[in-house]
């Protein structure tokens, strides 16, 4: 994230904030919690989820993680490191409160949509290759495979959770629609 002139750094923000400055953490909670909604929002449609996704995951940075900074990120990129944090956490309540229903939602909230997701609208704008078409000739779950495994970087197992499907069916759908890419483009 952008910062002023003057304002601390983030390393130093979470050192504060690892001795206790709540005046650091406001600062850093007011730097990053925004752009960590919009992120979450991106992956899940239940606004209230991601709100509770975004507190827990600045009260586990309250509550010690801000400690543990330096020695997870040796890079000092605070931004990955919160979104680690929030992405787990979002898996974590997907998990306990029904990933199929949640799902759902947010797949009929996408279909309403008029406009493209921002994942979608870069796959379909990839300007090396002709691969937007193909990639629009791929079914919904096949596409949201590759969303997960791919552009959110997601493991199988972690999309598995958020897509609501066993593993499986994550390994074999990615393999489909790899296996689909590389005979249209061929």
């Amino acid at each position: 994230m952008s910062r002023s002139p003057g304002e601390p750094t983030d390393a130093a923000l979470l050192c504060a904030v690892a001795d206790g400055d709540r005046g650091a953490f406001e600062v850093l909670y007011r730097r990053y919690a925004p752009w960590l909604a919009a992120r979450l929002q991106a992956r899940c449609a239940d606004q209230t989820l991601v709100d509770d996704v975004v507190q827990e995951t600045f009260l586990a940075v309250w509550r010690g993680s801000a400690g543990r900074f330096q020695a997870d990120t040796p890079d000092g990129d605070a931004a990955g490191w919160l979104w680690r944090i929030g992405s787990r956490r979002l898996i974590d309540a997907i998990r306990g409160h029904g990933a199929r229903q949640r799902l759902a939602t947010a797949l009929g909230r996408l279909r309403s949509r008029d406009e493209p997701s921002a994942e979608d609208t870069i796959l379909l704008r990839i300007e090396h290759g002709d691969i937007a078409d193909p990639l629009r000739r791929l079914s919904p779950e096949l596409r949201a495979v590759l969303q997960a495994t791919v552009l959110d970087g997601l493991s199988t197992r972690d999309a598995a959770v958020l897509l609501g499907i066993p593993a499986g069916t994550v390994k074999t759908r990615a393999m489909r629609a790899r296996r689909q890419l590389r005979q249209e483009l061929a």
